[in-house]
């Protein structure tokens, strides 16, 4: 996600002196370092990478002017909140009412709230595109009822069905994820996956062959998939069903974008 930010920032910045960077872990710092001191007033990153390289001096943020949080819910069930007050809590961070503050979030549960009140100005604007937490009605839903034993061959049957459209399949666990892509491919389908438990050129790697059409087929658990934008996805199937509305609500959004 923080990829697909940094190519949307470079794209707006193009001609201007705006210059963005991208800092993230499971790669080396070497080049990120190296970018970092060119001179950069966009920082694009992840919470670990930051809070690393602002203890290595190499990041300071005392002339912060603007902070935004992307995906704060996600971030929150992916348990970066210690990691986020500790951005905004380090040293020479302007206050919140000495900076721009900007929380975009699909939902808005109590957690978020709280957040929100620590975080942006008393006097906040809240904003509600839509219906907060409800499924965009461009999505048409269709529930089938399976046995626990027969759940892959009806899976591999609609997918027969969709052909080369972009598909992505939801499951509970990375093995899980691992399993059905497997399975997949050893029918014939051209599928990959995606999961926290692969490394973060794996990752890039199955993003672009889902991209590109090359697996028209992706298996992902929740927490990989989110807030990822990936055009043109035509289909979503949620092989094993999520514990919360709200995971649901997430999951279907991968589609229905841009009268998909």
């Amino acid at each position: 996600l923080i990829n697909q930010i940094y190519l949307e920032a470079k794209k707006f910045a193009y001609g201007t002196c705006v210059r963005p960077v991208v800092v993230y872990g499971g790669v080396s710092t070497g080049y990120q370092i190296r970018e970092i001191c060119r001179g950069r007033n966009v920082l694009c990153g992840t919470p670990g990478r930051l809070l690393d390289m602002i203890g290595r001096g190499k990041i300071g943020l005392t002339k912060l002017r603007y902070f935004v949080l992307d995906e704060a819910d996600r971030m929150l069930d992916m348990g970066f909140e210690p990691d986020m007050r500790r951005l905004v809590g380090s040293p020479g961070v302007p206050s919140k009412e000495n900076r721009q503050t900007l929380m975009f979030s699909a939902t808005y549960p109590d957690d978020i709230q709280r957040m929100a009140a620590d975080f942006l100005k008393t006097d906040y604007l809240f904003l509600a595109v839509g219906v907060v937490g409800a499924a965009c009605s461009d999505v048409e839903q269709t529930f089938v009822q399976v046995t626990k034993f027969s759940k892959r061959e009806q899976l591999l049957d609609l997918l027969k069905t969709t052909g080369t459209e972009r598909t992505m399949v939801f499951v509970e666990t990375k093995r899980q994820a691992d399993f059905i892509a497997t399975y997949l491919c050893q029918e014939k389908v051209p599928t990959t996956s995606i999961h926290g438990d692969r490394e973060q050129r794996e990752r890039e790697q199955a993003l672009a062959d889902f991209r590109s059409g090359k697996c028209p087929v992706m298996v992902a658990t929740s927490v990989a998939a989110r807030g990822l934008d990936i055009p043109d996805v035509q289909h979503v199937v949620n092989f094993d069903l999520p514990k919360e509305i709200d995971e649901y609500v997430h999951r279907i959004g991968r589609t229905g974008r841009c009268g998909n």
